[in-house]
């Protein structure tokens, strides 16, 4: 499947964190052609491994997360329903959004509103506070309950359409681009003759906390990772201090990454003539699985490596299919060339 279309697929994949277990399917059932094994671990990651034969080789890990912000049904007043938060939600965009239910089956549901004609010039002003809205789902408080009791998943109910030339907009881009991205290159390099075993990880819980990506490195014990995960791209609105859609992958460096492992992709990144943007990645924690990774038993050499992304947590990310395809050139690149 190509890139931009794998993408798709996986961005229409309901899997807010705690409850990935499609994404999980479909990813395990895409990769297990190409991997010499493929299993999943008590938090829910998917873990496929491709061994290259050789004593003594180093595993690569290859890391994106599988989760996705959402809700979660708290409770029901008169129908409708009240939710928490899974992640970190951008409230400003909840009100008057359409969402999908994860109910057996789904359900379609609105989140209320007041019209500003009901409305004072006061509280036109005003934010409005998550904790007073709540999802239409067009059923009775008896109804309600029987069909979304308290626990229920909730996700974006937005499709991933093509925006221009070669973007994609539309939920979960963050972090299901980047999957996408170490998938097709997990495949690329499953057809190579490695001199290192190659793992793909595609974590669960990132956005609560990096719980999928802490123990799954426990538990693998990499030599070096790299990890995939979404930047802020620019807009006129923005700073000017962010990334470029359609300038390549931004390769981090900072504290939470390898240097020397930084400098090596970025020297490649210039032989292959890949394109690419370096980018600071201040302070300890670079906020992505980076930050678990890197501190793992004793330590792992873990490069970071993100793809620009704007409109963070909304419902209409948006994404260049050309820096993802950057990314899976340069992972490509690099573990194909590594002695082992």
């Amino acid at each position: 499947m190509e890139l931009k279309e794998l993408t798709k697929c996986l961005s229409g994949l309901p899997g807010p964190s705690g409850f990935e277990e499609p994404v999980y399917e479909y990813i395990a059932s895409y990769l297990h052609h190409a991997a010499d094994e493929v299993r999943t671990d008590a938090l829910g990651n998917m873990i496929a491994v491709k061994r290259c034969g050789k004593p003594g080789a180093k595993l690569v890990l290859l890391d994106a997360h599988m989760d996705e912000i959402g809700l979660i049904v708290t409770g029901a007043k008169d129908g409708f329903l009240s939710f928490g938060m899974l992640g970190g939600v951008d409230q400003r965009m909840l009100p008057a959004r359409e969402v999908r239910v994860l109910s057996d089956p789904p359900l379609f549901g609105v989140i209320d509103t007041m019209p500003p004609h009901v409305l004072t010039a006061e509280q036109m002003d005003k934010s409005i506070d998550p904790d007073k809205l709540f999802i239409d789902v067009g059923l009775s408080q008896a109804e309600a309950v029987k069909a979304a009791p308290p626990g229920t998943p909730v996700v974006y109910a937005t499709s991933c359409d093509e925006l221009g030339e070669g973007q994609l907009c539309g939920k979960a881009l963050d972090d299901r681009a980047c999957a996408a991205v170490i998938m097709k290159a997990f495949e690329l390099l499953a057809e190579k003759d490695l001199n290192v075993d190659l793992c793909c990880l595609v974590s669960t819980q990132e956005e609560v906390g990096h719980r999928g990506a802490t123990v799954a490195a426990y538990g693998l014990e990499p030599d070096i990772a790299i990890v995939v995960d979404v930047t802020h791209g620019r807009t006129p609105d923005g700073p000017e201090a962010l990334t470029d859609c359609g300038k390549g992958g931004a390769i981090g460096i900072g504290p939470n990454t390898n240097r020397a492992l930084a400098m090596e992709l970025m020297a490649l990144a210039e032989e292959k003539g890949i394109p690419y943007q370096p980018e600071a990645v201040p302070g300890g924690n670079s906020g992505t699985n980076a930050h678990a990774i890197q501190v793992a038993r004793t330590g792992v050499v873990t490069a970071l490596v993100s793809l620009p992304l704007k409109y963070m947590h909304t419902p209409v990310e948006v994404v260049d299919i050309a820096d993802m395809q950057a990314i899976v050139d340069l992972i490509a690149a690099y573990v194909e060339g590594m002695e082992g």
